[in-house]
């Protein structure tokens, strides 16, 4: 793991950002793991993984996260959302509180048990917690029901389940719990 650096995507790095994204739907997990088919993500054209990167690499709404090998190869991304109280979130809810919002987690497998997701949380929730005006109150992700790996680390970093059960968009028959972590 200390070979990796955890930082943010660049704007200019959008075919990485697709790379990435089209291994992690590819993964056996991503059914439970992602809202997002591998068919989609595949259909999307070059503007969108271009728009996605410049996104994610600066400004408050949202920042992608990479583990970047010393080759330069991703090992792994998580990204935050942040979420203004009062706006409407993915489920079509009111937002109550500003929070940050972790989505798009994965770690190759070869490096899955290593450490690097720690590290990919670490460096995405102090990029949250350093947001200015106004601050962040939590921050929040939703696991799968059925994937009890995700949600064993989540706990263990301190991520408490909510109570709050809400049905997965494209499989109304299953769920999504909400986890929290509470600003510091």
């Amino acid at each position: 793991m200390d070979q990796f650096v955890m930082r943010a995507v660049r704007a200019d790095e959008w075919e990485k950002v697709k790379e990435l994204r089209i291994t992690a739907l590819n993964d056996p997990a991503a059914p439970v793991a992602f809202l997002e088919t591998l068919e989609q993500a595949r259909a999307r054209p070059d503007e969108f993984w271009q728009d996605r990167a410049k996104g994610a690499s600066h400004g408050r709404h949202a920042r992608q996260f990479v583990a970047e090998a010393p080759d330069g190869q991703w090992a792994g991304s998580v990204t935050v959302l942040v979420e203004e109280g009062g706006a409407i979130d993915f489920f079509e809810r009111a937002i109550a509180q500003t929070q940050g919002h972790l989505v798009g987690v994965f770690v190759r497998p070869e490096q899955r048990g290593t450490g690097l997701t720690e590290g990919l949380f670490a460096a995405a929730l102090e990029w949250a917690w350093s947001l200015e005006g106004p601050a962040l109150e939590r921050v929040r992700l939703f696991v799968h029901e059925e994937n009890a790996r995700a949600a064993a680390f989540y706990r263990r970093f301190g991520f408490r389940a909510t109570g709050e059960v809400l049905p997965v968009p494209a499989d109304p028959g299953a769920k999504e719990l909400e986890y929290v972590l509470p600003r510091p």
